[in-house]
């Protein structure tokens, strides 16, 4: 049986050790606490090394990229200039070239002028692009970038398309006016007599002569409709020879 002095003993025995087992795992537990601290902080300084390098490397590699930009800019710079310099030596030669043929001028200026009416009051067909074709001719020439004989030689092929396009039958987009509003419609032309549309809105017709101007007529008799429909789509698959029942909309050609 123990004595009240051998508990006390005991007691304080106990205390004692209980507290030294708490302040070793408090020891441990705040050195390696301590440790992976330390390990984090040489991670970051090694993350923020390596970010240094990455960046010192970009840095280097945006300024060779800059550098070889500057570089390209440069010999584009004097690549244009050459070229300008070049073209001003062909527009001098052909100038002088065709000052001995200036009589030419006449001649082409009569062929242009002929031609830009046969357009512009011939079947409406592409009138734009068309015009906007042979007055580069004439700029060109008016600029010195192609010689006389060059424009003439340009002309004559100009003529040859009129020539090819009054006996082409074929299927086409362009813009027409129809009731006030221009729209991108199909369109079936027969040579340079005949020309019909297709509307998106399903609305067909034909072109018309008045005077001196053409207008797009809409078709609404049924029958009619049915044939022009029928001529679309046999177009469409590439038949262009046979019987074809269509309205007449024949087109008489105006030149001015």
């Amino acid at each position: 049986m123990f004595t009240k002095h051998t508990k006390s003993l005991v007691s304080l025995t106990l205390a004692a050790f209980l507290s030294t087992s708490l302040y070793a795992n408090n020891d441990e537990d705040m050195v390696k606490s301590i440790m992976k601290l330390r390990g984090d902080v040489e991670s970051l300084y090694t993350q923020i090394d390596e970010n240094k390098e990455s960046y010192k490397a970009q840095m280097k590699s945006l300024a060779l990229q800059s550098a070889d930009t500057d570089a390209q800019i440069n010999r584009k710079s004097t690549s244009i200039k050459l070229a300008e310099l070049e073209l001003q030596k062909i527009k001098l030669k052909i100038a002088n070239t065709t000052t001995d043929n200036f009589e030419l001028r006449p001649l082409i200026n009569e062929v242009y002028n002929k031609l830009e009416n046969s357009i512009k009051f011939g079947i409406p067909f592409k009138i734009q692009q068309r015009l906007s074709a042979i007055k580069k001719i004439q700029n060109d020439l008016d600029e010195n970038t192609i010689t006389s004989e060059r424009a003439i030689a340009l002309l004559w092929a100009s003529y040859d398309d009129n020539i090819r396009l009054t006996k082409e039958i074929g299927l086409f987009k362009q813009h027409i006016v129809l009731e006030d509003k221009k729209i991108l419609a199909k369109i079936a032309k027969l040579g340079s007599i005949m020309l019909y549309f297709q509307a998106p809105d399903k609305r067909v017709g034909y072109v018309i002569k008045e005077n001196n101007s053409y207008s797009y007529k809409v078709v609404s008799n049924e029958e009619d409709v049915k044939k022009i429909n029928s001529l679309f789509d046999a177009l469409n698959k590439q038949i262009r020879t046979g019987y074809f029942s269509i309205p007449n909309a024949l087109v008489l050609k105006g030149d001015k």
